[in-house]
């Protein structure tokens, strides 16, 4: 039996999607009305800092 790869129409949607709540934009967890800021921080800089530099010691910890 051969299926489509694409469904034509919404009947033939799978039965747990169609049991699932329709789905929302956004987060789950940022209220709707508020704005998301995507702008980087201080905070943001150190964790990726922080994490390059735990890397590089690992890997050269290995590489010693």
């Amino acid at each position: 039996m051969r299926r489509a790869l694409v469904l034509t129409s919404e009947g033939n949607r799978h039965w747990f999607r169609a049991s699932l709540p329709q789905r929302r934009r956004g987060f789950a967890d940022i209220p709707q009305d508020r704005m998301i800021d995507w702008r980087l921080t201080a905070e943001d800089v150190r964790g990726v800092a922080t994490t390059y530099f735990a890397t590089v010691a690992a890997v050269l910890a290995f590489i010693v």
